[in-house]
């Protein structure tokens, strides 16, 4: 391919939260470290700031059946309740395996299984003798099956550990009758990946199976308000950062060729840069498309995007240089930073969470809409290409809800998870 702070209470609010800045010693260096870039700039937002040179992705030129015209007419569809209960779900997905079963991670190390509406009982996977403090944003946080799961039990789990470190690590389900996996092999771990993190928040967590078979990885900066290290900017660093591996080719990874770096001149991994928190991004099943929901600092949330088949990378989305589109500080760069589709200010929430593309059955109205919200204000809103080239927004949804992550069955259903313990499924409003 060619392609181009959750607390409970205020506690679990910090796991999204734009302007959670912890004081956490820094831990010893391990063999990926985060290279700083001096900057003797504060931290605060600096308005005297100038606009940074920005270059902007096409929108979407795929078949009218890939995308909406118009937002569905009013009260089509309501969030309907699946389950509850679940102990800080913050991430749901299928495995691909033809099962129907979605797994649920409650960020203390658990990984559940939602079947037939119900919660099973045994967890698919106990990771908690590993997962480090998940009261921050720390945790188990985010899981991906292997495209061929059903044949090599592979998925892959991203985690902090007990040093408050990332570790990416592949993990094995052994077959059982008629080669069906119904639970992991703890002891099976293989570590694809560590990465130093030297503040408890902004460690992203969301991990993904692109269209071209490739693991990517998403990291935040680091941890404390404004990147005071600049992480986000540097090529030498893995945080701040789209990662994009590949788990096939040999162990524990190898480097895509069409990687950015893959000849040298940062660490081969990065596919992008200048992000922030990425807490969920997510491939539009239909187009290829990507969509970035990068969590803000104190003024602005946004969406990025990667169309699929850009050329071109690495795509820089500007943090710390500016937060959106808006300057952020002061620092002296050549770079060509990539604008945001959309963004929102701190007037209508303060956590972006997404999202996904619906792509199901059930809600015709729908298809083509990605989907996201924010964990502070519970606002829901659709976002679709507009007919002048940009992007346009509606508000589909006061929920109430403290939107964790979005996730889809094998058809394509979309389902909800509220930190409260809610599990939620969109469907046709009858």
């Amino acid at each position: 391919m060619n392609r181009n702070s959750l607390f409970f209470s205020l506690l679990v609010l910090a796991l999204l939260s734009a302007a959670c800045t912890p004081s956490v010693p820094s831990p010893t260096p391990s063999r990926m470290p985060a290279t700083p870039v001096p900057s003797s700039t504060p931290t605060a937002a600096d308005t005297s700031a100038p606009e940074p040179t920005a270059t902007a992705l096409p929108t979407p030129t795929d078949e009218p059946t890939a995308i909406p015209a118009a937002f569905p007419e009013a009260d089509v569809a309501a969030w309907e309740r699946v389950v509850g209960g679940v102990i800080r779900p913050v991430d749901i997905v299928n495995a691909g395996d033809g099962s129907g079963r979605l797994f649920i991670l409650q960020q203390v190390g658990v990984i559940r299984v939602l079947q037939d509406g119900q919660l099973l009982a045994e967890p698919f996977l106990d990771l908690r003798d590993r997962v480090g403090s998940a009261a921050n944003e720390q945790g188990l946080l985010g899981i991906a099956f292997h495209p061929q799961f059903s044949r090599n039990g592979y998925f892959y789990v991203n985690y902090t550990d007990y040093s408050g470190d990332t570790v990416i690590a592949r993990f094995t389900a052994p077959a059982g009758e008629s080669g069906f996996r119904p639970a992991g092999d703890a002891s099976s771990e293989l570590i694809l990946l560590r990465v130093d993190q030297p503040a408890a928040n902004h460690n992203g967590g969301q991990l993904q199976f692109g269209p071209d078979g490739y693991l990517w990885i998403g990291l935040g900066d680091g941890g404390g308000q404004g990147d005071p290290n600049g992480y986000a900017q540097s090529p030498d660093s893995l945080l701040g950062k789209l990662l994009r591996i590949d788990v096939d080719a040999q162990q524990p990874y190898a480097i895509p060729a069409d990687n950015p770096f893959a000849g040298g001149g940062g660490a081969p991994e990065i596919y992008a840069l200048g992000l922030r928190n990425p807490w969920r991004f997510t491939f539009d099943r239909l187009t290829g498309d990507l969509f970035i929901a990068d969590v803000g600092q104190n003024r602005w949330e946004e969406i990025d995007y990667l169309p699929e088949g850009f050329s071109g990378a690495p795509l820089n989305y500007g943090w710390n240089i500016r937060e959106g589109a808006h300057p952020y500080r002061d620092i002296p760069t050549d770079a060509l930073l990539t604008d945001p589709i959309h963004e929102y200010s701190h007037d209508a929430g303060c956590s972006i969470t997404g999202g996904v593309v619906y792509r199901g059955e059930d809600i015709p109205g729908y298809r083509g809409i990605y989907l996201f919200g924010d964990y502070c204000s519970g606002t829901l809103w659709g976002l679709i290409p507009a007919a002048d080239g940009g992007w346009q927004t509606q508000v589909l949804f006061q929920t109430g809800f403290k939107m964790a992550a979005f996730g889809e069955d094998e058809a394509g259903e979309v389902y909800l998870l509220d930190l409260n313990g809610g599990v939620y499924k969109l469907t046709a409003r009858q």
